[in-house]
């Protein structure tokens, strides 16, 4: 089990990063150059993005420079996260939907610093042989859940190039995300999400709202 000492002072940095971010996204100057060319270039939007299958179209338009298609795709009040998978159904990286214009880019926090191969920081910070198991991810959340998120708890990890993310639940309820570094255990919260609002796997699903 990894508890790393400098673990909450990671946290705290990623927090405010995290915060950082979100106002660069709300003032839509993300980062990189506003157009599809590149993998740090934000798509552009059609307007804004008042559905789950709206939020999946405009996903899927960011998604096809990879040839990546569209897996998970949640409702936050702050926004859509979108999980992008490969042919294969392997999950790639994760995008945000930015409901007011339908501007699409890479999200904050884990997928741009950690993704060893949709990331900044690609190929840069491979696990190796102490990689962090699945289980491993699941105590490392629960236990970081435990001191700074009393009363909640993780669910099963999905696997991404180089970290975890896993749904923070109160209950039975998703009311959270966060991600765990596959080579260091670092935990990462995604305190810009807002409230859990509903998901879906794919517009053929039905979604799972919160009750």
């Amino acid at each position: 089990m990894r508890s790393p000492r400098w673990l909450p002072w990671l946290v705290l940095i990623g927090a405010v990063s995290g915060l950082v971010l979100s106002f660069v996204w709300v003032s839509g100057s993300g980062p990189g150059p506003k157009s599809s060319a590149g993998p740090w270039g934000v798509t552009t939007g059609d307007g804004p993005v008042a559905s789950m299958a709206a939020a999946e179209r405009a996903a899927d338009r960011f998604a096809e420079r990879w040839g990546l298609d569209v897996g998970e795709v949640m409702e936050f009040s702050n926004g859509y996260y979108v999980e992008l998978v490969t042919e294969d159904g392997s999950r790639a990286t994760e995008v945000l939907v930015d409901p007011g214009s339908g501007a699409v880019q890479i999200e904050f926090g884990p997928a741009r610093m950690w993704n060893t191969t949709y990331g900044m920081m690609r190929a840069r910070s491979a696990a190796g042989e102490d990689a962090v198991s699945p289980d491993e991810a699941v105590e490392i959340a629960d236990d970081w859940l435990r001191e700074h998120r009393r009363g909640l708890h993780a669910e099963e990890p999905e696997a991404f190039p180089g970290y975890f993310t896993l749904h923070v639940l109160k209950g039975d309820r998703i009311v959270g995300m966060l991600s765990v570094n596959e080579a260091t255990g670092a935990v990462w919260y995604h305190g810009w999400h807002g409230r859990f609002i509903r998901m879906q796997e794919s517009d053929h699903a039905e979604p799972e709202v919160n009750p």
